[in-house]
């Protein structure tokens, strides 16, 4: 059941869709909770999940980067290794560590990175890390052997732009207290980088919905049209 202060939110969100500008003014204001509340995205796209092809998986960086901290772990060894711990990845091992994420059946992180030659090893955590939506992958530049720039990239705004199984995808774009032509910056490039990654055998309208929202206030349609 939706409480007094959700409801009293809702009330205050027009109808019809707004222009990217009111959606975020209004997306802001709403943002009343104790804490800095992230600014949410909901799109959705007209794909069919079910065919390989048309799901989406690729990155973008942020220009005003997310306002979170992120927690970054790699699997490396050698100079790899120390490169990660310079660019201030927060946990870093090799084998070893895979060893422990096994025994613990856990990692507490935003982002997994690992080097080509680790991912043997790092692909039997499978079953740990699939479910979290943290697997390498070289398609979203975290299989990779310059894994300090790759730390530095997440840690400055780089995020993962992936659907669920809805075609659905969700994604911050920064945090309340942002000044509101950053959280216009972010969406702009967003968008950029989800209409280049369009598949090509995706047909009619591919991006169907955009809804915006602060982690605890109601949804406000963004009209792309105006």
């Amino acid at each position: 059941m939706k409480n007094k202060r959700y409801k009293s939110l809702i009330e205050k969100v027009p109808s019809e869709a707004q222009t990217l500008e009111e959606a975020i003014a209004l997306c802001k204001s709403l943002a009343n909770a104790k804490f800095d509340e992230s600014i949410d995205l909901v799109i959705t796209l007209g794909i069919d999940t079910k065919v390989a092809e048309e799901n989406i998986r690729t990155t973008v960086s942020l220009p005003s980067g997310t306002g979170k901290d992120v927690k970054i772990a790699v699997f490396a060894g050698g100079e790899a290794l120390s490169e990660a711990e310079k660019a201030g990845a927060d946990i870093v091992g090799g084998k070893e560590l895979v060893t422990k994420v096994t025994t613990d059946e856990n990692i507490d992180v935003d982002v997994v990175i690992a080097t080509p030659d680790m991912m043997s090893d790092v692909g039997k955590l499978g079953k740990i890390l699939g479910p979290k939506g943290l697997m390498p992958n070289p398609k979203t530049g975290t299989v990779t052997l310059d894994v300090g720039k790759a730390v530095e990239d997440f840690r400055k705004g780089k995020v993962e732009i992936k659907n669920d199984k809805f075609g659905n995808v969700h994604l911050s774009i920064g945090k309340a207290s942002f000044e509101e032509n950053k959280l216009i910056d972010n969406f702009n490039e967003l968008m950029v980088e989800i209409n280049r990654a369009k598949p090509a055998s995706s047909k009619g309208d591919y991006i169907k919905h955009v809804y915006i929202s602060s982690t605890m206030g109601p949804s406000i349609k963004v009209d792309l049209n105006l």
